[in-house]
C-alpha cells in the first residue's frame, strides 16, 4: 500500500522541464503557482519547438514555432513564476535520447540550480507520446550527470545535485500537493497558450463557451481526483523521488 506524502515545504527553487509549452502548466500548474506566490524561483525549460502543435495541415511552422515560445513566457507569468523560461527547441515529434540531449539539460539544472526538478513520469504504462517519455527520460539521465563531477567537466557551471525529483503524470504516485485556491491561476495560465485552445483544450473559438467550460471543468475533475488519493478537496499528484 502506498504511503503518501503531502504538501512539502516550499522549496528554494523549482525547474519544471517538459517535452512541450503548456504540459508543465497542465500538469503542475497548481502547484508551480502556489509555490511561486510563497516565494520559490520557478523556472520552466521546454524540450521540444512545438511545431506539432497544430491540426491544420497548412500552418506556417515557423510562425507556430514563435507564437509557442511566446505563449510559454506568457504562461509562466501568468503563474507568477520568477525565474527563467528555457527552450531547447528540438523537433516536436522528434525527441530522442543522445549524450547531447542529456548534456544540454544537464547544463539547464546545472546553471539553474533547483532544490526541486519536476518533469515527465516515463515508466508510466500505455504512454502514447514518445515526446513525454523521451523527456522523462532524459531529465532523469541529467540529474544524475548534474550532479556529478565527471560529467561533463568542461561545462561553465560546477556540479549540482537537486534534492528531489518529481514526475508528474505518475504511473504510481505517492505524493499530493493541495491546488485549491490555484485551480484559477492555473486555468488562466493554460488559456495563455492560445494556439493550442482547440487541439489540447477543446475550445474551439472564443465564442464556444460550452467548450471552455468543458475544458475548466476538466482541470477541476483531475484535481478531484488527486485530491481524492489523500481525502483532500483538490490535488496534484507527483511521483516523489527523494533519492537522488
Amino acid at each position: 500500500m502506498t504511503v503518501f506524502t503531502t504538501d512539502r515545504a516550499t522549496p528554494a527553487r523549482v525547474l519544471a522541464i517538459s517535452a512541450h509549452p503548456d504540459d508543465s502548466e497542465l500538469q503542475a500548474g497548481g502547484t508551480l503557482s502556489k509555490w511561486a506566490a510563497a516565494g520559490c524561483e520557478v523556472s520552466i525549460v521546454v524540450c521540444t519547438d512545438g511545431s506539432k502543435g497544430s491540426w491544420n495541415p497548412d500552418a506556417n511552422l515557423d510562425e507556430l514555432i514563435a507564437a509557442r515560445q511566446s505563449e510559454q513566457h506568457n504562461a509562466a507569468a501568468a503563474l507568477g513564476a520568477t525565474g527563467t523560461v528555457g527552450f531547447c527547441g528540438w523537433v516536436d515529434g522528434e525527441l530522442v535520447q543522445s549524450p547531447a540531449n542529456v548534456r544540454a539539460l544537464t547544463e539547464w539544472i546545472r546553471k539553474l540550480r533547483p532544490t526541486i526538478v519536476i518533469t515527465h513520469d516515463p515508466w508510466k504504462r500505455y504512454r502514447l507520446h514518445p515526446d513525454h517519455r523521451a523527456a522523462g527520460f532524459l531529465v532523469s539521465d541529467a540529474v544524475v550527470a548534474s550532479r556529478d563531477p565527471h560529467f561533463f567537466p568542461e561545462m561553465r557551471y560546477p556540479h549540482h545535485r537537486p534534492d528531489e525529483i518529481w514526475y508528474f503524470e505518475a504511473d504510481e504516485p505517492n505524493h499530493v500537493e493541495a491546488v485549491d485556491g490555484w485551480l484559477e491561476t492555473k486555468i488562466y495560465s493554460l488559456e495563455q497558450h492560445v494556439s493550442q485552445l482547440e487541439s489540447t483544450m477543446g475550445i474551439a473559438s472564443d465564442i464556444d463557451t460550452d467548450g471552455h467550460a468543458k475544458f475548466v471543468g476538466d482541470i477541476h475533475n483531475a484535481a478531484k481526483r488527486g485530491g481524492a488519493l489523500v481525502g483532500i478537496d483538490a490535488g496534484e499528484s507527483f511521483y516523489r523521488l527523494t533519492d537522488v
